[in-house]
């Protein structure tokens, strides 16, 4: 029991009554209990992760829902760490003589990183002053703020979620304040004070609900009771006003609110104590504006809204779940493999071709048939001697064949014309048959005049061009004289 309570029973119930009040005391100290035991209850089961039974509308147009189901299934993971952050340049109350300063940071506990593919991870909040966050994902590189204006300036860093939610435990915040050429009231805010620094909302939003989150230094516990009942910060208040309409949280939590409106949204934070005012301090009341656009096709709109599941964006809190992505990504591979080996199936293929082709030229063959058409075509106009003509070679192998070369050597050089206008059928035909006569004479005249009929019926056979128009010339005429004498 606290001595303000202690005193308020002495004044109900005089020394006289011990019994009475001692009964009275712990009737009371159960009481005190009971209702801190609900109280505490009360703070877990507005603890972050639990779903509530219902959204709960906490203003006219907004209401608190529970945190994205993918968010929820991403917390554990982050869970085992209590990250330790340290400013180590600059240093605490250190006056520099550059406008531009070279911020140094140190993390224990938690490692620090962006998944290559997502963009997100637990980084660092570095605030300026009460300017918008930088978010920190190297700490390889050290982050420079140029063109400081001169004077006193202050810088909160705290660890993030990948989510952009704030680690609150002991040793995730550190604060440092400096001095660029001079000091000045400004930027400096009192360490005895309660301090509130603004986080999220910021910048540009693809999905609700959107996260509030702040940090809080320097606030007492509210179950804890203080020993000095004049504490005017006891019982302090976190009040938020968007749009014009406010409501107050008495925790210190990330809250997920709906009801924003597309396009621009004004936030402004502050810090209230046990009366309902505000706590003045340096960075105490914060004003931000912040553009809600639905449907965005940012990573953290799309794990916001379900689209993304959390087996697919673990690499945001767990850098090791990257060198498992590769293992699913040569899955594929054999499936390359078979197109290789279908591209020389269709060689054999043009191998066998070639071989067809032998087949084709057998088509020469085809060729002599159509020579011995016109053999056929120049027979119709001779109408009157066909029957004479072939009856002719038949009578004409009695003469002696004496007479035969003698007129063959003759009849060439005298008149090797008269014959052609007489005879043109034959000697039509027997330039197709056998275009070259000039090669039979050589080997004719040669030869025994017994031998001549015999080659001259092979001749008839193969070529009886040649044989045809030298033998009759002589005979035909006179024939011919005879029939047109009868």
């Amino acid at each position: 029991m606290n001595s303000w309570q202690k005193k308020a029973l002495e004044k109900l119930f005089p020394k006289s009554l011990p019994i009475f009040r001692w009964v009275i005391t712990f009737l009371l100290v159960l009481g005190l209990s009971s209702c801190g035991e609900k109280a505490g209850s009360q703070e877990v089961s507005l603890s972050y992760g639990e779903k509530p039974a219902k959204n709960s509308q906490i203003s006219q147009q907004f209401s608190e829902v529970s945190p994205p189901e993918v968010i929820q299934e991403l917390r554990p993971t982050l869970e085992v760490y209590q990250p330790q952050v340290k400013i180590i340049t600059p240093q605490s109350d250190e006056v520099l003589q550059d406008n531009t300063v070279k911020v140094g940071l140190q993390v224990k506990d938690l490692p620090i990183f962006k998944d290559p593919q997502w963009q997100l991870g637990p980084h660092l909040h570095v605030i300026l002053d009460n300017q918008p966050y930088i978010a920190v994902y190297d700490l390889n590189q050290p982050l420079v703020l140029p063109d400081l204006p001169p004077g006193t300036h202050t810088l909160r860093v705290f660890a993030s979620r990948p989510w952009h939610e704030s680690f609150k435990n002991e040793g995730a915040y550190a604060q440092t304040t400096f001095h660029i050429f001079t000091k000045t009231d400004e930027n400096n805010p009192a360490p005895s004070l309660p301090l509130l620094t603004y986080s999220r909302p910021k910048d540009n939003y693809g999905a609700e609900p959107i996260l509030l989150d702040f940090y809080l230094t320097n606030a007492p516990l509210h179950i804890v009771a203080k020993d000095n009942p004049k504490d005017e910060i006891s019982d302090w208040r976190i009040r938020w006003t968007i749009n014009g309409e406010s409501f107050v949280l008495d925790r210190w939590q990330a809250v997920y609110l709906k009801g924003f409106k597309p396009g621009k949204n004004w936030l402004k934070l502050e810090f209230l104590d046990n009366q309902g005012n505000p706590v003045k301090n340096a960075f105490n009341s914060t004003v931000r504006l912040i553009t809600y656009q639905p449907n965005g096709k940012d990573t953290l709109a799309r794990i916001v809204r379900g689209e993304l599941k959390a087996d697919e964006v673990r690499g945001i809190v767990d850098s090791n779940y990257t060198t498992k992505t590769p293992v699913t990504e040569p899955t594929p591979s054999p499936r390359v493999t078979p197109k290789v080996e279908k591209t020389p199936t269709p060689q054999p293929k043009k191998e066998k071709e070639p071989i067809r082709e032998p087949k084709v030229r057998e088509i020469p063959n085809t060729q002599p048939t159509k020579l011995k058409q016109p053999e056929v075509k120049p027979t119709p106009p001779a109408t009157e001697l066909p029957e004479k003509r072939e009856s002719q070679p038949i009578e004409s192998p009695a003469p002696p064949a004496t007479e035969l070369p003698e007129k063959r050597e003759s009849q060439p050089i005298e008149s090797p014309t008269p014959p052609a206008t007489e005879l043109p059928e034959k000697r039509e035909s027997q330039a197709i048959e056998s275009p070259a006569p000039a090669a039979q004479p050589i080997e004719s005249p040669t030869p025994p005049a017994a031998n001549l009929p015999e080659k001259r019926e092979s001749q008839a056979i193969e070529s009886p061009a040649p044989a045809a128009p030298e033998k009759p010339r002589g005979e035909v005429q006179e024939k011919l004289s005879k029939n047109t004498q009868l």
